[in-house]
């Protein structure tokens, strides 16, 4: 997910994407432990969309 596309969410839906996002990669990240993934970048890709979502609302919360 680009950072122009969290901008443009809401406060409520950035909540719901990071609840999302954090689920997705923790499954992604078991997957890994059991048999390794075909492609393990997008661990990396999935951590830093939750950053990113997580900057956003710290950035919404401090204005």
């Amino acid at each position: 997910m680009k950072q122009s596309e969290i901008k443009e969410l809401s406060v409520a839906e950035l909540q719901e994407k990071l609840s999302e996002t954090k689920q997705s990669y923790s499954e992604l990240k078991m997957a890994h432990t059991i048999s390794p993934l075909e492609n393990p970048i997008q661990l990396r890709a999935v951590r830093r969309t939750v950053a990113r979502i997580a900057t956003e609302l710290t950035k919404r919360d401090l204005q």
